[in-house]
């Protein structure tokens, strides 16, 4: 009997890990938050890699192929982890992928500022067999802080190759391959001396070792087993023989019997591991004689300070969006006029085939036009929201952010971790609902997935810009953009405060408990490294989200125009299906089509506004090519007023998430109970707000 991967998690890595081609070596990224893991990463893979579905750093992982001397590597970035004693999900992903998952090699990427917290994992890490090559990462910054490292001392007694990398710089890894090369090139069969435990500890494992030797064959030492099971490793407990199972029981008994309680032996196992990480680094770091640099600090006494740290955060937001709203009203206008040109083309080629006028509707002015106003609308928003976006994330302030969070979801009896998760609903509300497996209660990991889809994500905002601009700015160009940042950011702040709100209800209500406090560090402040941040911008997060609204645009624009173009009785299926909503989005100050688009557009919002547009327009078709002026008359001639406008941006910020993010927090969940209440909650806000909104302008009108 041998362990495997799936007797102790998720194992999340694989299933996103394409299968290794021939002659290619598994190596495994490892190393604690905010280390520079995925400058490292990204430095040795360039752009020969995949990333998991979400943006964002939680538990997604990465994957990529690069060559170190002969091997081809294929490597495989786990999540940042302090530890491999499992407390939470990223760490339970990195346990079993380095454990259980075969990786030949695991490079260890620490901090070179703070060495002796990053030595812990690396510990743990070689306790599990592994072969490993320490990567010392930012020693740019250990300079400017005045530290000078020894680290052939340290590989000396770490008895595993140490380099020193500064990986925002070209070149800077070229050791780190060559330490790789010749380990995978190396025997296996090498091991560093192991920390040294308590003795009534290191009895026990003596014991236990020799019997758990055939379980541990071909996976992790028996030694690491040993511990983690005298900790109280459930998973890895059940998959034990009953013989097993027994001699494990009867040493705990043993050592409690001794004195070592649960909590004892757990905390004696980290003070252990800390001790030996402590003795490492002595004689290896050394502190000049200059102060260190606290600029740091003096910047996060205003940032995150009671008295600037809120306003300071909603000026940068309120900026950003300005500066996303200035650019992106004429990019859409001449992206539009060229993607037109192009159907125009299409036309013409149709025309030439003598093809019916059913198939150029259907796929020219159905799926192609739609696809076209999609990309028009969404592409320049996002060009410039995203990179702008990365660079608050490279240069280290969004942990400031969640920082100045922590407080009010406190009071709310939630975790403050679900701040962090809530900046990742910003980007992508599935990526928020992922990245709520960083907390750890159950109950509060609940919280933060059933209101993450109370803030807009990126498919929201191209819609919510376009009507702000349309009905309250105009052309959004100098002053009058300014004015439609500060309305953008005002929505945001009452999707924000909704998030609060439903959060301390739920808490009061359905899931009643405690909160409980984490542990948040803030990088240090570094200067941005522009092209990585324009790559990362572009390619994980702008076009994943074009793709993917435009795999929605073209079968809906289609869908649409049959609808508009199969009559029924004395009307197309589309007025039917606007006519029998009109009641209740009259109801709601909207009307039957708004209604119609938000539910056509359930597989993605990017689209909810191109098929106003389209539902609209004469014959079931988007308008031609226009600037911003012909889409505000498509809109007034609907009907559209300013309780309009208003209406459909309180539904837009609040109603059913998307369907990719209804499926995400059912598989997160398991439960389909779970999922439709995570539908409901901000749906009825949202119908809600809109019904009083237009009960209160009607009764004054």
């Amino acid at each position: 009997m041998g362990l495997t991967k799936g007797a102790t998690g998720r194992g999340a890595v694989d299933k996103e890990a394409a299968p290794l081609e021939p002659q290619e070596r598994l190596v495994a990224l490892a190393g604690n938050p905010n280390v520079g893991k995925s400058t490292v990463f990204n430095a040795l893979t360039g752009l020969h890699q995949h990333t998991g579905n979400w943006p964002g750093k939680t538990v997604a992982t990465a994957q990529g192929t690069f060559r170190a001397g002969e091997h081809r590597c294929r490597l495989v970035d786990v999540p940042g982890t302090y530890s491999l004693l499992t407390h939470s999900a990223e760490e339970e992903v990195a346990r079993d992928f380095i454990c259980f998952s075969g990786p030949e090699a695991v490079v260890a990427v620490c901090d070179a500022t703070c060495l002796q917290r990053g030595l812990g994992l690396v510990l743990q890490i070689l306790e599990t067999g592994r072969r490993v090559v320490v990567c010392v990462n930012l020693m740019d910054e250990a300079r400017r802080r005045h530290l000078t490292l020894d680290l052939p001392l340290l590989e000396k007694r770490l008895g595993v190759p140490v380099v020193a990398a500064t990986a925002r710089q070209k070149g800077s890894l070229a050791p780190l391959k060559e330490a790789l090369s010749a380990t995978l090139s190396a025997p296996a069969g090498t091991r560093p001396a192991p920390v040294t435990y308590p003795a009534a500890v290191e009895s026990a494992v003596s014991r236990l070792t020799p019997l758990l030797q055939p379980v541990a064959a071909g996976t992790v030492t028996a030694r690491w087993l040993a511990l983690r099971l005298l900790e109280g490793d459930t998973p890895l407990a059940d998959r034990l023989t009953p013989e097993l199972h027994s001699a494990v029981a009867g040493e705990r008994e043993r050592l409690a019997e001794q004195g070592v309680t649960a909590e004892d032996l757990r905390d004696s196992l980290v003070a252990a591991v800390d001790d030996t990480a402590g003795q490492l680094c002595r004689g290896v770091v050394r502190r000049g004689e200059a102060a260190p640099d606290r600029r740091d600090r003096r910047v996060d006494r205003l940032v995150t300070g009671r008295r600037w740290g809120y306003p300071l955060m909603l000026l940068l937001l309120a900026f950003v969006l300005w500066l996303t709203m200035v650019g992106a009203n004429s990019l859409s206008d001449g992206l539009s006029a060229a993607l037109f040109w192009v159907e125009d083309r299409l036309t013409d080629l149709f025309v030439a085939l003598h093809a019916p006028d059913w198939l150029h509707g259907a796929l020219v002015l159905g799926a192609y036009r739609m696809l076209a106003s999609v990309v028009a609308v969404m592409l320049p928003p996002m060009a410039i929201f995203f990179p702008l976006f990365t660079l608050l994330e490279d240069v280290g302030y969004l942990p400031r952010v969640a920082y100045n969070l922590d407080r009010p979801f406190a009071r709310c009896g939630a975790c403050g971790k679900q701040a962090l998760t809530m900046c990742m609903g910003f980007g992508c509300n599935a990526a928020g609902v992922v990245g709520c497996r960083i907390i750890d209660s159950p109950r509060e990991r609940m919280l933060a997935i059933l209101t993450n889809s109370f803030v807009p994500c990126n498919g929201r905002f191209p819609t919510l810009i376009t009507v702000i601009s349309l009905f309250f700015i105009g052309t959004a160009a100098g002053a009058s953009a300014l004015w439609a940042a500060c309305l953008l950011t005002g929505l945001i702040l009452l999707g924000v405060a909704a998030t609060l709100l439903v959060t301390r209800l739920l808490s009061a209500t359905l899931l009643r408990g405690t909160p409980s406090f984490f542990t948040l560090e803030l990088p240090p402040y570094r200067l941005p490294q522009f092209g990585q941040v324009l790559v990362r911008s572009v390619l994980d997060r702008t076009l994943f989200v074009l793709g993917r609204a435009a795999a929605v645009a073209a079968p809906a624009g289609l869908l649409i125009w049959l609808l508009a173009n199969v009559t029924v009785g004395d009307g197309s299926l589309l007025q039917h299906a606007a006519g029998w909503l009109d009641p209740l989005g009259r109801l709601m100050g909207m009307d039957g089509v708004i209604l119609l688009a938000f539910i056509l557009g359930l597989p993605a919002n990017e689209v909810v506004l191109p098929l106003v547009l389209m539902m609209y327009s004469a014959g079931g078709v988007l308008p031609g090519a226009g600037h911003t002026g012909d889409l505000l008359g498509v809109l007034t001639a609907g009907g559209w007023t300013p309780l309009t406008a208003v209406c459909t941006l309180l539904f837009c910020l609040f109603h059913w998430p998307c369907s990719t993010t209804l499926l995400t927090v059912r598989r997160e969940t398991g439960s389909l109970r779970w999922a439709t209440l995570a539908a409901l909650l901000p749906t009825l806000l949202g119908m809600g707000l809109c019904m009083l909104l237009t009960a209160a302008v009607r009764l004054v009108t």
